[in-house]
């Protein structure tokens, strides 16, 4: 069955899979000490244009709990949009964590408006309740949309104006920056993001995420929290060398293209139906369309894909790295045959 749940249901890029080879045939220091990993710090911080600190960790709910974790005290809050990945899809662990809470507004098309956020400041300085320390943004959303580089800095400079973090929640960041055609630094360090979930398993790693840190007075403890979080891995190496492949070898540019384009293949090929109805004009690797519920049910029988609104008739479908035209067509196939037998 081909896979358009998720960019999570490929495989791994086959440079990466080598790098993690090549490291299986000598000995390193242990628990992120060792050269591999080194050098791959050093490959973040040419890519952001200034010296970062990271932090290696094996899931992309790790790097988001560990990372606001390191932000915020129990008494404080993350504010995001409803939509975000910690708030529906990490089963409340940056809540058991930290013992932090997450306040979360409507989102608009799984984006957070700054006039949403202003009204929760009202409660700043009052004991009765969680104060908001740390705004969070999805780039690319949950719902597949993009900020643009002028809203990333709005949104950090009114978080900084107000005593705020900023977190991006990158795990498909490299369909962003592909899609806006911009680079890490521009997005993210030119912004004044202060701290950043860089993901690349959904992007042809096989796993592992980093927490990368752009505000140096945020930075001292963080090594504290990843030991707790139980995310110090003693062989860090096989973690680090995927990274640097990924990184230097232009994997995730390459990768992310791909994507990309089969999400926009995928999205003309859907706009020939005049009975499918797209949710948005996508521009990375997520798709969401309005279908009708037996066309749904066919494409099941074939396809993997999550309904996200059963009765809207509301299904997403996500292009990988090494998803093809022909994956592509066969699924249009799929939507022919029901209206032919229909």
């Amino acid at each position: 069955m081909k896979m358009f749940k998720s960019d999570n249901t490929s495989g791994v890029h086959e440079k990466v899979l080598k790098a993690m080879s090549e490291v299986n045939f000598q000995h390193d220091y242990a628990y992120g000490t060792d050269a591999t990993t080194k050098k791959a710090i050093e490959k973040f911080s040419e890519l952001f244009g200034k010296n970062v600190d990271v932090y290696f960790v094996a899931t992309g709910t790790a790097a988001n709990v560990i990372g606001l974790s390191g932000l915020l005290r129990p008494f404080e809050a993350v504010v995001s949009v409803n939509s975000a990945h910690i708030n529906v899809d990490e089963c409340g662990a940056l809540e058991n964590f930290s013992g932090s809470k997450i306040i979360y507004v409507p989102n608009n098309d799984g984006k957070l408006s700054i006039e949403d956020v202003k009204p929760l400041l009202s409660v700043v300085g009052d004991e009765h309740n969680s104060q908001p320390k740390v705004i969070s943004i999805s780039q690319t959303t949950e719902l597949g949309t993009l900020y643009t580089l002028d809203e990333i800095k709005e949104m950090a400079e009114f978080a900084h104006s107000n005593g705020m973090y900023l977190h991006m929640d990158g795990a498909r960041i490299s369909n962003a920056v592909v899609a806006l055609n911009t680079t890490f630094k521009e997005m993210v360090t030119d912004t004044g993001v202060d701290i950043l979930s860089f993901g690349g398993t959904k992007n042809g790693m096989m796993i592992g995420e980093a927490i990368v840190l752009l505000n140096e007075s945020i930075s001292p403890n963080y090594k504290f929290y990843r030991k707790q979080g139980m995310q110090l891995l003693s062989k860090m190496r096989f973690i680090s060398a995927q990274f640097l492949a990924y990184l230097e070898e232009d994997v995730w540019k390459n990768n992310a293209e791909n994507s990309n384009n089969m999400g926009r293949y995928m999205k003309e090929r859907l706009m020939e139906f005049e009975n499918i109805r797209l949710k948005s004009d996508f521009k990375t690797n997520m798709i969401f369309a309005y279908m009708e519920k037996g066309l749904i049910e066919h494409l099941l029988k074939s396809f993997g894909f999550y309904v996200i609104d059963e009765k809207e008739g509301l299904i997403r479908l996500v292009m990988s790295f090494d998803t093809t035209k022909d994956d592509i067509d066969n699924f249009i196939d799929g939507i022919v045959d029901y209206y032919n037998v229909k």
